[in-house]
């Protein structure tokens, strides 16, 4: 009894647990292509409410979660290979790729933080939610150094790139967006790895141009976020 109690607490096992609720998330939406059956989306919650119900801490689940975690650089490593091959295409539209990129960082900086302080929110929050668009590793950097909940900041980010990733194509596609870099783009820029993640899912072009605009929006959201949240300070004084 001790030993089949030790194999649902090993890392083998929620590593497999993992894998598995995503494989099953994913082979569901893949049926349905339902908005909300985002294959993210799901796992979180099922993983969420199986740590729930099984009363096993957050810190014995990351024994396991750390190791699929390690693969998470990589990955992003990886990203480099379709953007190399697009390189002449970015390269001919660079100054109208960087604009736009730079524009929707700044957006989604100040849509954040701007309704967060219009809402009566604390200083620490705006900190907090400024930098939802970027990746979570970034987000987290970025509110730590200006004083906000790290934590939070995290969830936020997670939140962003889910509700992008589910509501994202749909809603470009009601505006009748047709280019495929466009498309790319606007889905790294606003829901960061896992807009991307979808995009690629859509083609190699909205792959490469999704992995360009996660990369240049965590740069831009870096250097920006400091910058808007010292004259949103200004402006509330």
């Amino acid at each position: 009894m001790q030993e089949l109690s030790s194999l649902f607490t090993s890392r083998i096992f929620f590593i497999a647990l993992t894998l598995l609720v995503f494989v099953v998330a994913q082979w569901l939406y893949g049926r349905t292509k339902f908005l909300l059956f985002n294959p993210v989306l799901i796992s979180i919650a099922v993983l969420i409410a199986w740590l729930s119900l099984s009363g096993v801490s957050y810190e014995t689940y990351m024994r396991g979660g750390e190791f699929i975690s390690f693969f998470l650089a990589p990955a992003v490593v990886a990203l480099a290979v379709p953007l190399y091959e697009r390189l002449s295409d970015i390269k001919a539209q660079g100054k109208s790729i960087l604009l736009a990129i730079l524009a929707g960082s700044a957006v989604g900086i100040l849509t954040a933080a701007g309704l967060a302080a219009g809402l009566g929110a604390s200083q620490t929050l705006v900190v907090t939610i400024a930098p939802k668009s970027a990746t979570a590793p970034i987000a987290l950097a970025i509110t730590e150094k200006l004083g906000g909940f790290s934590a939070l900041a995290a969830a936020f980010s997670v939140a962003t790139g889910v509700l992008g990733g589910a509501i994202g194509l749909p809603f470009l596609k009601l505006l009748r967006i047709q280019s495929r870099r466009a498309i790319g783009l606007a889905m790294g820029a606003a829901a960061h790895g896992i807009g991307t993640a979808r995009a690629m899912e859509e083609g190699d072009i909205e792959g490469a141009f999704a992995g360009l605009a996660l990369s240049l929006c965590g740069i831009f959201t870096a250097l920006l976020t400091p910058l808007f949240i010292k004259i949103f300070l200004a402006l509330s004084k």
